[in-house]
């Protein structure tokens, strides 16, 4: 599956749209797709200080629990809170509407050495998927 481009990767499998020092977080299609119906999504709170990798959250969906983690760290500015009356916008739109926060990115040049652009990223599920 193709991988828009210009985003970058982490191996958890979420992404981050860098544009003027805020990075647009979301999971991937890959992440979506083996999670199932997308049923419950707990983000981190405005004003929240994070970390580059760590648990932000909680993604809830029919058949499993899993941990979103924050592929940039810095100060989170904003959570989309659509998610809290539809989840499944996660499913339908994961890298359009189902973006999950935003993040003012803290120094991003020595974050980016720990996330992948989208062939690496392709690449990297492809060898995950054997």
């Amino acid at each position: 599956m193709a991988q828009p481009q210009g985003l970058l990767y982490s191996k958890e499998h979420e992404w981050a749209n860098v544009d003027g020092g805020v990075a647009t977080v979301g999971i991937t299609e890959y992440a979506q797709n083996s999670l199932g119906d997308i049923v419950f999504v707990e983000l981190p709170k405005v004003g929240a200080k994070v970390e580059q990798g760590a648990n932000v959250g909680v993604v809830e969906s029919v058949k499993a629990v899993s941990d979103l983690f924050t592929p940039i760290g810095g100060e989170v500015v904003e959570v989309n809170g659509t998610l809290e009356d539809d989840p499944g916008l996660v499913n339908r739109e994961p890298f359009a509407g189902g973006w999950m926060f935003k993040v003012k990115v803290a120094d991003l040049e020595p974050q980016r050495a720990n996330l992948l652009n989208a062939a690496a990223y392709e690449q990297f599920v492809a060898e995950s998927e054997h």
